[in-house]
């Protein structure tokens, strides 16, 4: 009981403000026999919750299953300002009622992951405090930061030196999201990278009116199916929590190699071990241990049993590509590495020409490792061993499906 969960609370997490302030947090609330408040704010902008949001809300579950209660902020109010994070230009303003839709899908959404018993889980509105603010009050708020402050908020700053216009309101933002941390007296507060600096200032402000600052905990967010952008309805690159069963598979299957440690790892409880296991067997192998995991989550073990058999039935013939050896010779090899575009080229048996080879690479049809690579000339290690990929399959190219392949030294 001496840790009372902080190594399990800390899994996963990018970074904290601060770890000694959470084990601090964590005894006193146990010498006291409270549980800590652990709040998550989601701003209903969408009518749906997707993968991505469901980092966050697992680890908040996690805190509940140590007895802790956790906190859902619907951002009604703040959805109407809309988050300015990320953004290059100001967000348009969502509708009242779109605003209240989409709150309750949120809410029945997120009730598939976290404990819905009362003494686990408060749902609340930051409406109820922020609305009832008169002029005065938001002025005196107002006063608690300095516009440098909020200028050194990375996105308002390249608006700024950009001359790109940026709406008073969304200056208020952070602001109005650390109020809710004051309103509900968080002891802790859950986000993402792109939240850092909205958490932190709500750290900022409890101190300011002389409450103990929450800790803040910050995770990573999830690359989309693309595995390059972090997953986003509006980017089509999400799994909904939505899906159906063969929906949740079939995208799963889908993913670059290279997302597989990271969305094990933030979406399930699958040891590392088990799932290296699956990926030294084959990568098919290991999506489709991560497309069942992910997918219990929202389904049942036999729906996803159901649409992994559909799945291989149907498509698993086309995608299991067999791995082949190519050899490398010695001749082509300087300094211990090889130019990509050569590998590409050997690796097809030179039936294809170099200029071939070359614009392969450069259309970002090569992966070394499974890390995309785009620069035909750059040198990658020439070990036994090492895995690539070149070429794609698109009907009527030459190329008709991606060639799997390990190194062999010749």
């Amino acid at each position: 009981m001496s840790d009372l969960g902080l190594p399990q609370l800390l899994d996963g997490c990018e970074h904290v403000y601060t770890d000694v302030e959470l084990d601090h947090k964590l005894q006193q609330a146990y010498r006291e026999g409270r549980p800590l408040r652990v709040k998550l704010g989601m701003d209903p902008t969408a009518p749906d919750i997707h993968l991505g949001h469901t980092v966050q809300l697992r680890k908040l579950r996690q805190f509940q299953d140590l007895g802790h209660q956790a906190v859902l902020i619907i951002g009604d109010f703040t959805a109407r300002i809309g988050d300015p994070t990320g953004r290059s230009k100001t967000r348009p303003v969502l509708d009242a009622k779109e605003i209240i839709r989409n709150a309750d899908t949120y809410l029945q959404q997120a009730g598939r992951i976290l404990d819905l018993s009362p003494e686990k889980l408060q749902v609340r509105r930051n409406s109820e405090w922020l609305d009832p603010m008169s002029f005065s009050d938001v002025l005196r708020l107002t006063g608690r930061m300095t516009v440098g402050q909020l200028l050194k908020r990375e996105d308002f700053r390249k608006r700024y030196e950009s001359e790109t216009s940026i709406g008073l309101h969304e200056l208020l933002y952070p602001l109005v999201q650390g109020w809710d941390s004051v309103n509900i007296k968080a002891d802790v507060e859950l986000g993402g990278t792109d939240q850092t600096y909205n958490n932190l200032v709500g750290r900022d402000l409890q101190t300011d009116v002389g409450q103990e600052p929450q800790v803040v905990m910050i995770m990573p967010l999830l690359r989309g199916l693309d595995g390059e952008k972090k997953m986003s309805k509006s980017l089509d690159n999400c799994i909904a929590v939505t899906d159906s069963a063969r929906d949740m598979f079939g995208k799963t299957m889908s993913i670059p190699d290279a997302l597989l440690e990271e969305w094990f790892t933030l979406l399930t409880e699958v040891s590392e071990a088990e799932f290296r296991a699956a990926l030294r067997e084959h990568p098919m192998k290991a999506k489709a241990l991560l497309g069942r995991k992910i997918g219990e989550r929202f389904r049942t073990a036999e729906e996803m049993q159901e649409a992994d058999r559909w799945w291989h039935e149907h498509f698993g013939a086309k995608r299991a590509l067999e791995t082949i050896a190519v050899t490398v010779p010695a001749s082509e090899i300087e300094d211990g590495r090889i130019p990509a575009w050569k590998l590409a080229w050997l690796g097809h048996d030179r039936e294809i020409s170099r200029s071939e080879a070359r614009r392969m690479v450069q259309g970002g049809a090569f992966l070394f490792e499974d890390e995309k690579i785009t620069d035909p000339n750059h040198a990658v290690p020439a070990e036994a061993g090492k895995t690539f990929r070149a070429g794609r399959h698109r009907k009527g190219e030459r190329i008709k499906q991606p060639l799997v392949a390990s190194i062999v030294l010749g």
